[in-house]
């Protein structure tokens, strides 16, 4: 996909994405402290049954799960050095459930460490990373780059430089903001999208974090200083922990897609679901 051929979609209507990855897979019994990634090669039919349903309930984009398949994240399983094999792999698996009837982002994700001065990782480190993971995800055949729960908007530079370095794709950039519209590890709402669309992002705005309920005055400040499309994939509602230790979100798919209206009156242009939403609240979605 040119960047081209991503603004005219952007600009023929409203653009669906999938919902939650990573709280399906769990849904289906995959463990905690697991490779994500690892597991997903291993059990690669959930996934495809949990995409070919998003594609079916009107998802125009899913997210290649290579979510953490960073060299820096990979670390931690000791599989650091399989960072192009196994962003081949995870591609390959969501190119079979697409089907070609969607389009592929490869998705990338924040190391969860703050560069310096206020934390230990480094500019070249961090940017060297991004460069690998999007190299091998570009080789791989995704249609565009995704760089989603991004904790701040100094990291997201990072990405977005990285990525464009290797690649000539379409990048959307979505943080994980607070509902005033700040974010965890510096910066907000608006820096971000002023940032990031002078760098070269072809469209910005905010996943995870929270409902769609709380993002109103958020989506509507992003969108008051944007160029590019605005990105809204909230999560089901806030989670809910209970007795035993599992987490559920409290907010059905019926209020998600009402909720979700509002943020698409007030902006949005590209919207879908993170933590907590299935393909019923896409469908939700989409039906509006």
């Amino acid at each position: 996909m040119t960047k081209q051929e991503f603004e005219t979609l952007t600009c023929k209507g409203i653009v669906l994405l999938d919902g939650a990855t990573g709280s399906n897979l769990m849904n289906a019994g995959m463990p905690r402290g697991v490779s994500t990634e690892q597991w997903i090669i291993e059990h690669k039919e959930i996934l495809i049954e949990l995409q070919r349903n998003y594609i079916g309930a009107g998802s125009q984009i899913v997210y290649a799960p290579t979510f953490a398949a960073n060299r820096i994240n990979l670390e931690t399983f000791g599989l650091e050095k399989k960072v192009r094999e196994l962003n081949r792999q995870l591609v390959m698996i969501s190119q079979e459930a697409v089907e070609g009837k969607a389009y592929i982002a490869g998705d990338i994700t924040t190391s969860g460490q703050m560069l310096e001065p206020r934390g230990d990782m480094t500019y070249e480190r961090l940017f060297q990373a991004y460069q690998e993971q999007v190299a091998a995800l570009a080789e791989a055949g995704v249609d565009l780059i995704v760089a989603e729960t991004m904790l701040g908007v100094e990291e997201t530079v990072v990405a977005l430089d990285a990525a464009l370095s290797v690649c000539d794709l379409p990048v959307m950039c979505t943080l994980s903001l607070e509902s005033d519209g700040t974010a965890l590890y510096g910066g907000d709402a608006v820096e971000a999208v002023i940032t990031l669309q002078e760098m070269g992002a072809s469209a910005v705005g905010i996943n995870c974090s929270t409902g769609p309920d709380r993002l109103v005055s958020v989506v509507a400040n992003m969108k008051n200083a944007a160029k590019v499309p605005i990105i809204a994939k909230p999560n089901a509602g806030m989670p809910v922990i209970t007795e035993s230790g599992e987490v559920f979100y409290d907010m059905s798919s019926v209020d998600f897609a009402k909720h979700m209206k509002m943020l698409i009156n007030t902006g949005a242009g590209i919207v879908g679901g993170c933590c907590g939403t299935t393909p019923d609240y896409i469908r939700e979605l989409a039906a509006i």
